[in-house]
């Protein structure tokens, strides 16, 4: 009978190292993805808060890519990357609410225009932060959350639509600019409270670009323009976020 329970033994100890050692390798393997996915597109799951809640961060940073590839040498935000992405965490019962980094030069505008377009549609709760800019058009894709933040160094540049590469001077290019212009106004105003006259008008300012036409603002300048809702950091744009899963529950 004690050899019974020897052997018995034996096995459960075998058993609970195979349990083990497996777990240890998954956990290996669930790290080792974590920093891929975060080496590739910036992206990774917090779930280690009290509140026990899941929240999707996407980084959106360097240059945003349109249909052609940047040079190597660019850090870019790819939009094949981010709207699947998007997708995924609308679908997933899991995800509570997303968090949204932005240190963005702007970039390729009607690829901005479809994340922010998705980011505003999303049923969760999304904030964002704008850490050391959100320019161009970083800015629509700043205002597409439920709710806005600015670091008081942070700054947006708001200007008008450019275009590289050939450019053929005849009215329906500047009527295409025209409404280029005044789709991004009208998201912009529509998701803050940013009059389009008066976006409009930062766009078009002379005064303070030596080389360009447009507006700098700072952190704070940001909030009293109304495009951003408050100044804060990462704590404060974690405690909104938060706020936002629990009231949805």
């Amino acid at each position: 009978m004690s050899d019974k329970k020897q052997n018995n033994g034996k096995k459960n100890n075998k058993k609970n190292q195979e349990e083990r050692r497996m777990n240890d390798d998954k956990k290996q393997k669930q790290g080792e993805e974590t920093r891929e996915e975060i080496k590739e597109s910036g992206q990774l799951i917090l779930d280690k808060n009290k509140k026990k809640n899941h929240i999707q961060l996407i980084t959106i940073i360097g240059e945003i890519e349109g249909h052609d590839n940047l040079g190597s040498n660019s850090k870019t935000t790819k939009y094949e990357h981010i709207l699947p992405k998007l997708a995924a965490a609308e679908d997933d019962e899991n995800i509570d609410g997303l968090l949204f980094l932005l240190h963005t030069m702007g970039g390729d505008v009607e690829a901005g225009l479809a994340i922010a377009e998705l980011i505003a549609s999303i049923s969760k709760p999304t904030v964002s932060l704008v850490l050391g800019g959100s320019h161009s058009i970083g800015v629509p894709i700043a205002v597409s959350t439920d709710h806005s933040f600015i670091v008081p160094t942070g700054t947006m540049v708001v200007h008008p639509v450019r275009m590289s590469g050939t450019v053929i001077g005849a009215q329906q290019t500047f009527d295409y600019f025209k409404q280029m212009q005044a789709r991004i106004s009208w998201f912009v105003s529509h998701h803050s409270d940013i009059s389009e006259e008066r976006f409009e008008e930062l766009m078009m300012e002379t005064k303070m670009l030596t080389k360009d036409v447009g507006t700098i603002l700072e952190g704070a300048e940001a909030v009293e323009e109304g495009i951003i809702d408050e100044v804060g950091g990462l704590k404060e744009a974690m405690e909104e976020l938060q706020k936002r899963i629990e009231r949805r529950k």
